[in-house]
């Protein structure tokens, strides 16, 4: 049963120092879990307890004090073998907002109140949790819910999914960023479907999670603050420290646009920008200070510190990212992002062209996941057969969540497709002469601008025809085995081999070693391509006399009607986790089965087959008729 009491005030304890300027309190054990402490419930020594600045350690008797800020989140670090209180949403209390004079500006969603005097006294209770080193934690990109409709979307599927998966006492969920869709209205009830899993969600701050009425960085996340807690913190399970930055500066301006490619902060229209608060990084120093340096750290952002799908953009990535880099040298370390929609398992040592001109990073010190998201492509595209928009992602992967399995400081990374086969995890198609041509021939309309290009797409899935039918011209022309693991990584292997015969490797179709993403026909995924290819729903129409149904909206209301195109805006034309190979030109004619094996840094292996056609030529595709 969920605890609602976030802190308790209580009378002094008896400081020496009684300093107008300091504010103070006891962790304590709650014995009896009522939140409010009790003369024979023992204060707890060690305990890491922050004003969003100073980072200080309870004494013997679980007291501590701290500098006042005039806005500061005080926070408990929850510490390994306990844990904070959760309220019926199953949301962490561990923080007490205090903003001296509230938000000085009306938002939206309504900032923080004035809040008056500061108590005497700022107590944090804690309950015994699961001794061990091992546990699980679902990490869930971008849920990014618009609307209502949409929150039932995510309860469908991700809390469907999550379920399944049996998280237990001493798991968690991890939400890192754009749990709304610029809608903070919706947050209660999205936390309390996501209750359900039965495990404690803890909330990272994403750029639609943001007030986007403030006109200071300082103001931009208060209603968050008020609705959700801190927008940067940090907490503890077993061998981790789990460390969420805020790293969506808005609204950027004049320190931003210092820097080449940051104009757009001097823009009218408020932008945000990639890039930790110099007092984040502050605390961030202070906190690691108290850290062993034996402790995996887990950093938790929204915006990645770099990307492969953005490497090309400013905006998308950290500008500080190698003073955090440089901050967890020597230390064992993992940094989880969302943001991109995409699926990204970025091996150290990895790099790509765009990193070093844009965020000053070469070669990754550490492993950096892009978990992609619960959304998928922001819930946009066909339903799936639990009536679920498919919403395929930038890199072709499904909608879905990381699983992350701890074990001290190691972890193995899984990537679950949202109400899939728990056991697949890669599609696998043909790129074939035919699916090329049909590929550049939508590309071309795609870059047109929209308002003067004809508004029905050149071709569609239907003009694709059967992908694995094939003639010894289509082999000729070179037709490539793909496959795209969607957790694949530079460590990830790929093979392949047609019924039992020799096994043949596939090759990734990015090295890592500071190349530009390579773009094109030749480096896409065809299987997801077919499936982003036509939206019909956006087709779908009625006589209801309701205009808001004839379509669909999603991101801001936008509505998708009309003749079937691409779902989204643009079609992916790259991909990181990609493997290729080609088949050999003289596959003899008949039908012949290829069995697909993936095998990750784990260990872990995904398996696959495709069954395929060689024929002398094509035949009719459609029913004949005749009198």
């Amino acid at each position: 049963m969920g605890v609602v009491i976030l802190f308790c005030l209580s009378p002094s304890l008896g400081f020496a120092a009684d300093d107008p300027g300091k504010l103070r309190g006891m962790v304590f054990s709650d014995l009896n879990g009522d939140g409010q402490r009790q003369d024979n419930e023992p204060g707890i020594a060690g305990v890491l307890v922050s004003n969003g600045l100073e980072v200080t350690v309870t004494d013997a008797e679980g007291r501590y004090q701290l500098p006042v800020r005039a806005d500061m989140d005080v926070t408990v670090i929850q510490p390994a073998g306990w844990r904070v209180p959760v309220d019926e949403r199953q949301v962490p209390q561990f923080a007490f907002t205090w903003k001296a004079g509230g938000t000085p500006e009306p938002l939206r969603f309504g900032g923080l109140p004035d809040p008056g005097p500061l108590p005497e006294r700022i107590d944090f209770p804690l309950l015994p949790a699961p001794q061990g080193d091992q546990f699980r934690c679902a990490i869930v990109g971008d849920s990014q819910t618009y609307s209502n409709d949409e929150v039932g979307f995510f309860r469908a599927s991700t809390v469907v999914d999550l379920l399944d998966e049996g998280l237990s006492d001493g798991d968690c969920m991890i939400y890192v960023g754009d749990v709304m869709g610029d809608d903070l209205d919706l947050l209660d009830r999205l936390m309390r479907v996501g209750a359900a899993v039965g495990v404690p969600q803890w909330l990272v701050f994403g750029n639609h999670d943001l007030d986007f009425d403030a006109t200071e960085m300082a103001h931009s996340a208060d209603s968050w603050r008020r609705m959700a807690k801190p927008s940067y913190f940090a907490f503890e399970i077993g061998q981790a420290t789990f460390v969420a930055l805020n790293n969506v500066y808005y609204p950027c301006g004049e320190d931003d646009a210092r820097l080449p490619g940051r104009e757009f902060c001097l823009e009218e229209r408020p932008r945000y920008n990639g890039r930790v608060p110099d007092i984040q990084m502050q605390w961030l120093e202070n906190l690691l200070a108290h850290i062993p340096e034996d402790r995996l750290i887990v950093l938790l952002h929204h915006i990645p510190l770099v990307s492969f799908s953005d490497a090309h953009s400013v905006v998308h990535q950290t500008d500080n990212a190698p003073e955090i880099h440089a901050l967890l040298e020597g230390r064992p370390a993992l940094s989880i992002s969302g943001h991109t929609h995409t699926v990204e398992n970025l091996e150290p040592g990895e790099f790509y062209k765009g990193w070093e001109e844009h965020v000053g990073v070469g070669p990754l010190p550490f492993r950096h996941i892009i978990a992609g998201a619960a959304s998928g492509a922001w819930w946009q595209g066909n339903f799936d057969i639990d009536g679920i928009p498919m919403a395929l992602q930038r890199l072709g992967a499904p909608r879905g969540v990381v699983m992350l399995d701890f074990d001290g400081i190691d972890y193995r990374e899984r990537y679950r497709g949202s109400r899939l086969d728990p056991r697949r995890g890669q599609w696998v198609a043909l790129n074939t002469p035919r699916f090329r041509d049909w590929y550049e021939t939508l590309d071309a309309w795609m870059r047109e601008s929209p308002s003067e290009r004809d508004p029905v797409p050149p071709v569609s899935i239907h003009d694709l025809g059967d992908t694995q039918l094939l003639t010894p011209e289509d082999l000729a022309g070179q037709v490539f085995l793909t496959a795209n693991v969607w957790m694949g990584s530079q460590a990830t292997s790929v093979r392949a081999r047609l019924g039992q015969g020799e096994w043949f490797a596939l090759e990734r179709t990015q090295e890592g070693q500071g190349e530009a993403p390579r773009t094109g026909a030749l480096f896409v995924d065809p299987f997801a391509m077919q499936h982003q290819a036509s939206d019909a729903r956006r087709a779908i129409v009625s006589r209801s006399g309701e205009p808001r149904t004839q379509g669909y909206e999603t991101f801001r209301g936008r509505t998708n009607d009309g003749p079937p195109r691409p779902q989204g805006r643009s079609l992916s034309d790259r991909n990181v986790h990609l493997w290729k190979a080609p088949l050999p030109a003289d596959l003899p004619l008949g039908v012949h089965v290829f069995e697909i094996e993936s095998t990750d840094r784990n260990g872990q292996v995904l398996s696959d087959q495709l069954v395929l056609e060689v024929v002398e030529e094509l035949p009719s595709r459609f029913w004949r008729h005749w009198d």
